[in-house]
């Protein structure tokens, strides 16, 4: 072990000096006075440095391989939607600014169920657990799974969804008035055949984002409910679900189309342009999430922000004092708490005052919903 900058805390393979200062937002001296055991850095420093190691694949100096403060788990669904890597990195971040190893599980297709992944986590002896979009978004899941959790005494905490008979910290964006600043934003346009293309109703988000939407429906555009809830279709999340929805929407007669997410807005966008109709002089599209690259699309993308780092900020705090409550003897939660954070509408380039008709003005055509399916949101 050196002092030089240059030279890999662990073998010539480890991350460099640079690199753990970076994750760990210290200096390269303090890195090199954690890796090699010198006194006068402050406790949290210390435990900050060492899982950004962890973090980084880089191997402790034995001396040092006994003073994490602990793994804990992050299970998301896939990775292939941009908003779970903008979470996973955030929630990395923030358990290693705490001294916690995070421990990454994805669930990819014929992979690991979510309950298998706890089971390995488990045989790890996680401190903690945090799950992205997982079975506990879904309506129809049995919480049993996660009382069984916590009568083993493993700490959890729950990002976007929610489960009354689950006694957990819950974190989520307020859903509800997603939908419903999109839709003003819409009406503030002059649009007044507004749908809304989102995943499947018995997931959390998606119903929730359904009620918003109808609710703004009816109070902005003065239609009546069973009205509003016609221009809704419930369909696979991603690309391929905005698409479908989209072409059915436009066949209702929609000059607008609120997304259930940025990627099933890009598909809206897509089924759009296919028809020969402009994306916005034509069609107004709004997505959700505002994950990464999005403000770089073919027009940049109006989103409403989803508060991703307050959010994971939020749900590492629950966790840490989960765990420090079991740590005094807290058996655990003894009903359910969630913290609801209010998104942001971010206007771009998607969305543009309605165009006038063609011809005479023809009401938009109501058809019933799409069904479908999809992985979790």
């Amino acid at each position: 072990m050196t002092d030089h900058p240059d030279v890999p805390p662990a073998g010539g393979n480890g991350p460099r000096l640079a690199h753990i200062a970076a994750q760990a937002q210290v200096s390269e001296a303090t890195v090199s006075r954690v890796l090699n055991g010198k006194a006068g850095v402050a406790r949290g420093t210390r435990q900050r440095v060492l899982a950004a190691l962890d973090l980084l694949g880089g191997e402790r100096p034995v001396r040092l391989r006994r003073t994490s403060a602990g793994l804990v788990g992050l299970i998301v669904p896939e990775l292939t939607n941009p908003i779970f890597p903008a979470f996973a990195q955030l929630i990395e971040q923030a358990l290693a600014g705490h001294g916690y190893t995070p421990v990454l599980c994805t669930q990819l297709p014929g992979g690991a169920t979510e309950d298998e992944l706890v089971e390995q986590l488990e045989a790890r002896g996680v401190t903690g657990i945090i799950f992205l979009s997982g079975l506990h978004s879904d309506s129809t899941t049995d919480p049993a799974r996660y009382t069984r959790l916590t009568d083993r005494g493993v700490p959890y905490v729950l990002i976007n969804g929610y489960h009354e008979d689950i006694a957990a910290p819950f974190v989520s964006p307020d859903d509800r008035a997603a939908a419903r600043m999109a839709v003003r934003h819409l009406a503030e346009l002059g649009h007044r055949a507004i749908g809304l293309a989102v995943g499947p109703a018995r997931y959390v988000p998606s119903r929730r984002k359904a009620e918003g939407f109808a609710t703004a429906l009816t109070d902005t555009l003065g239609l009546r409910r069973e009205q509003a809830e016609r221009l809704i279709r419930h369909t696979l999340f991603g690309v391929e679900g905005g698409h479908a929805a989209a072409a059915s929407l436009m066949d209702a007669g929609c000059t607008a189309v609120v997304c259930g997410s940025d990627l099933m807005a890009l598909g809206v966008v897509r089924a759009a342009r296919q028809r020969g109709l402009d994306v916005p002089a034509r069609v107004s599209v709004i997505g959700f999430d505002d994950s990464q690259l999005i403000a770089f699309t073919d027009p940049p993308l109006t989103t409403v922000r989803q508060p991703v780092r307050a959010m994971a900020t939020a749900a590492v705090d629950a966790l840490i004092e989960e765990i420090r409550a079991r740590a005094d003897g807290d058996r655990g939660p003894d009903r359910h708490t969630e913290f609801v954070f209010q998104p942001e509408l971010v206007v771009r380039g998607s969305t543009a005052p309605a165009a006038p008709p063609a011809g005479p003005a023809a009401p938009a055509r109501f058809s019933g919903p799409a069904k479908g399916g999809g992985t979790r949101r």
